[in-house]
């Protein structure tokens, strides 16, 4: 069932709050936060903050981005650090990296954040390459340059984060991690989502992965959905929306 994003958060003020909730089932819960392509972790300090608040052990990944498998293996050791059983979130490329990484048996579920969602056998290449229907858009990359990927710093911060202040959204286009093209073109091997429960939050105004796409691969998934009107960084747009999406994904 897809619900938007406004009805999950009002529901969310009805929910027991994650540290007495921890208390009274004595499952206690960590989460992961993996970032995407072209930036790193830090866009995630104000989900960060709402989350830590509410008393979960929250852990930031830092992925390289130049390979899938590194990034792969940065979230493993991240993974290994929790304490507790793991919600493992994954934002944009990072839901690639969660679909292999997920399949670590202390991750209790996933969670997709505007993300691929790739099947065995497929890459973010496959995907990115898939046709659009009108109305939507690809993400504005330039052409690879010694074998790395960057967003057209120009095109950067409507595609990107169109809601975000422009300061911060043109500082981010400047300050852009490139991506490996080992880490586009590698094709999955382990599909968590297959065994794990799946949530999927679908940004319907991105202009980096195409909102037809999450729709598609979150219903591959079989994945609870919830929609909400946003550009791709959502996690910097709407971050209570974006904790109070990822709280679900701790109830079981």
């Amino acid at each position: 069932m897809i619900r938007t994003a406004s009805a999950l958060a009002a529901a969310m003020l009805a929910v027991v709050s994650p540290t007495v909730a921890a208390a009274e089932t004595g499952k206690p819960v960590s989460i992961v936060l993996v970032h995407g392509a072209f930036v790193d972790g830090s866009g995630w300090q104000a989900v960060y903050d709402l989350l830590s608040a509410d008393g979960y052990e929250v852990l930031v990944v830092q992925n390289p981005t130049v390979t899938l498998a590194g990034d792969v293996a940065a979230t493993e050791r991240v993974i290994a650090m929790a304490k507790h059983p793991v919600v493992l979130v994954g934002h944009s490329y990072g839901g690639a990296v969660i679909t292999e990484a997920g399949d670590n048996p202390k991750v209790k579920s996933l969670a997709y954040i505007a993300a691929f969602a790739p099947a065995a056998g497929e890459s973010i290449l496959s995907l990115a390459e898939q046709p659009v229907p009108p109305g939507e858009s690809k993400a504005p990359l330039l052409p690879p340059k010694d074998g790395y990927l960057i967003t057209d710093p120009a095109k950067f911060p409507a595609a990107f984060a169109a809601e975000v202040d422009p300061k911060v959204t043109r500082f981010m286009a400047a300050a852009q991690v490139p991506w490996g093209l080992e880490a586009v073109q590698t094709k999955i091997t382990r599909v968590a989502w297959k065994t794990k429960p799946t949530h999927f939050m679908v940004t319907t105004q991105d202009h980096m992965i195409p909102p037809s796409a999450q729709r598609g691969m979150a219903k591959r998934a079989g994945a609870k959905t919830v929609e909400i009107s946003s550009s791709h960084a959502v996690m910097l747009a709407h971050p209570q929306d974006v904790a109070a999406f990822i709280r679900t994904a701790d109830v079981p």
